[in-house]
């Protein structure tokens, strides 16, 4: 499925050299987690929200997508993905957000962040996991240089429970543009 940017409040819009400048959302989210923390996002923030989807969906039961993730990881496989219809030219903030795969950020969002240039955006990252952070903040980071990152989130899971507490999702979101 492809998720088309859809423009629903204009809270952070601003006049950058006569371009309009706004802040984007883009995730990538396989068992919907990361899309619930992205669209929570979007409807404090406002601004535009992009969902990135590869070419192939992972197909199968939960630990056949995970077994064939840790292949992909492993092997640093970067899956084709769907176009997104965006200009990221129109964006200097984005919020960047991955379900966290073998310790570091799925290889959508790796193979989205390898294609593109973000220099001289500024990026919020946030990862949702089922156990441990490990290191998708920091490789997203080094994913992206040139980009100001500021600090991640860390949103813990029990399957679809969110474990992480509102009230820490509501400070970090509140953060963006402060």
């Amino acid at each position: 499925m492809l998720y088309y940017p859809q423009k629903q409040h204009d809270r952070n819009d601003n006049d950058k050299g006569g371009k309009d400048m706004r802040s984007l959302i883009l995730y990538y989210t396989y068992h919907g987690n990361t899309q619930r923390i992205a669209e929570r996002i979007h409807a404090a923030i406002g601004g535009d929200i992009a969902r990135i989807d590869t070419v192939e969906p992972y197909t199968g039961d939960y630990d056949d997508v995970v077994a064939q993730g840790e292949r992909e990881v492993k092997r640093g496989y970067l899956p084709p993905l769907r176009p997104v219809d965006i200009d990221l030219d129109r964006y200097d903030t984005l919020v960047l957000g991955t379900p966290v795969w073998w310790y570091t950020c799925s290889p959508a969002m790796r193979a989205f962040l390898t294609a593109h240039d973000l220099s001289g955006k500024t990026i919020y990252p946030f990862a949702t996991n089922g156990g441990w952070l490990g290191r998708s903040i920091r490789d997203m980071r080094a994913l992206c240089p040139g980009a100001a990152f500021r600090p991640g989130l860390d949103v813990h899971f029990d399957d679809t429970t969110q474990r992480t507490p509102d009230a820490d999702v509501d400070r970090w979101i509140a953060a963006i543009h402060d």
